[in-house]
């Protein structure tokens, strides 16, 4: 009897986790991100690849919505923190929005795992203390999903706490139902 029981609720379990990160962007959806304001806590200054042409870029705030959701930092600039305490990136949409799901495009050409942890805040503050949406912890994908379930707010942001690490940006998309 108990095994029964203990196979139930985990079936449940796993039918709410398929559940709940089986949200996805509205067809044809606007893109809220775009375009609007974004800002993050420092600027990471880094050369593209030779075969782009090799410039020195910054890997400012609005690389992240820039519409490009190319996932190697050194063929399209990504947004890029210095390596900080608590690096954080926000996005202004300028009024309040019902936030349903957000899409992340993470970096692959290296450094991928920088991302895990952060957490993804939805709200109407400007300091990044707003309700959390979701934390990201797989990071095997390029394109990681959140669904913040008609989460309402101005700000969009992300935040690595608690530990000193950059924060990379490729894109980031945000949708309403």
């Amino acid at each position: 009897m108990y095994a029964l029981m203990k196979f139930f609720v985990l079936l449940f379990a796993y039918a709410v986790l398929g559940w709940a990160q089986s949200c996805c962007q509205p067809p044809g959806g606007p893109n809220l991100a775009r375009p609007v304001e974004a800002n993050q806590s420092s600027t990471y200054i880094y050369a593209l690849s030779p075969e782009v042409g090799g410039a020195t870029v910054e890997g400012t705030a609005d690389r992240a919505i820039d519409g490009n959701k190319e996932s190697n930092a050194y063929l399209h600039p990504c947004s890029h923190t210095k390596y900080e305490q608590d690096p954080w990136w926000r996005l202004d949409m300028k009024q309040s929005n019902k936030i349903d799901t957000i899409v992340i495009t993470n970096r692959q050409d290296c450094c991928s795992e920088r991302l895990k942890g952060a957490e993804v805040r939805v709200g109407n503050s400007a300091d990044n203390n707003n309700p959390i949406c979701g934390t990201i912890n797989d990071i095997s994908k390029p394109i990681i999903t959140l669904c913040c379930n008609g989460m309402v707010g101005r700000y969009v942001s992300v935040v690595i706490p608690g530990r000193e690490e950059y924060l990379t940006l490729c894109e980031v998309e945000v949708y309403t139902g």
